[in-house]
């Protein structure tokens, strides 16, 4: 998910698979978010950072930057979700009671069209192609453990991420059904130091829709950042 944006961002970074996901320990569950932000202390070195987190990345980054304020400097969350209604969380419960029952190859479609439009997928098949197959070699009972945080983790931060001290960059793109604009604003509301950019004619994937303008966008944050903290 995060070569193509690496490779452009001009600034060294770490980077790891979310436990139960990738190439990731899938250690039985079920799992915590509280054991997401455990996972972040043991692959980081410890040292104050800028973090940034893609969909439930960026529901581990809410909680890493309450939990360790001292250890995120500046925040960046892309395509994150924030505050679902009861329905919207009902049917992410329902795709996680269809994993668990034997229907995991049917949800593999339907989440490359919410994450790609379809002119990205005619145009970048290798890339659609690529995600499909990660998708493919995903240990189902480990991804069902890890989507279940998904599901019910921004129900846990919403309610404190005034608390998050970061200044916070808050991405997504125009065109994403579930981590949608009006979520973006609504998050980059309730931090005290927070902002919000929509990428127009993108959905949900952007760090491979387009790495080149999410690292340029992240840098120059970083940077505007840097020329505060100099001026303060």
């Amino acid at each position: 998910m995060w070569q193509p944006f690496r490779a452009e961002l001009p600034r060294p970074t770490v980077a790891y698979d979310l436990l139960g996901l990738g190439e990731a320990a899938h250690v039985p569950g079920p799992f915590l978010l509280a054991d997401y932000v455990e996972q972040f202390e043991q692959k980081v070195p410890d040292e104050v950072i800028d973090l940034v987190g893609f969909s439930m990345g960026a529901l581990v980054a809410q909680a890493v930057a309450l939990a360790l304020p001292n250890r995120v400097r500046r925040l960046v969350l892309v395509s994150a979700v924030h505050a679902r209604s009861a329905a919207e969380q009902a049917s992410i419960l329902d795709r996680v009671a269809e994993v668990r029952s034997g229907g995991y190859l049917a949800t593999i479609d339907p989440a490359i069209d919410r994450w790609f439009s379809p002119a990205f997928q005619a145009e970048h098949g290798d890339t659609v192609a690529a995600v499909r197959q990660r998708m493919l070699t995903n240990d189902v009972a480990a991804y069902a453990d890890a989507y279940s945080v998904f599901a019910t983790g921004d129900c846990e931060v919403a309610p404190l991420v005034g608390g998050i001290v970061a200044p916070t960059l808050v991405v997504t793109g125009a065109e994403d059904p579930r981590s949608n604009p009006a979520m973006a604003s609504a998050l980059a509301g309730k931090v005290r130091d927070g902002r919000v950019e929509v990428f127009d004619g993108l959905r949900h994937l952007i760090p491979l829709e387009a790495p080149a303008r999410l690292a340029a966008t992240v840098d120059r944050f970083f940077t505007d950042a840097d020329h505060a903290e100099g001026q303060s």
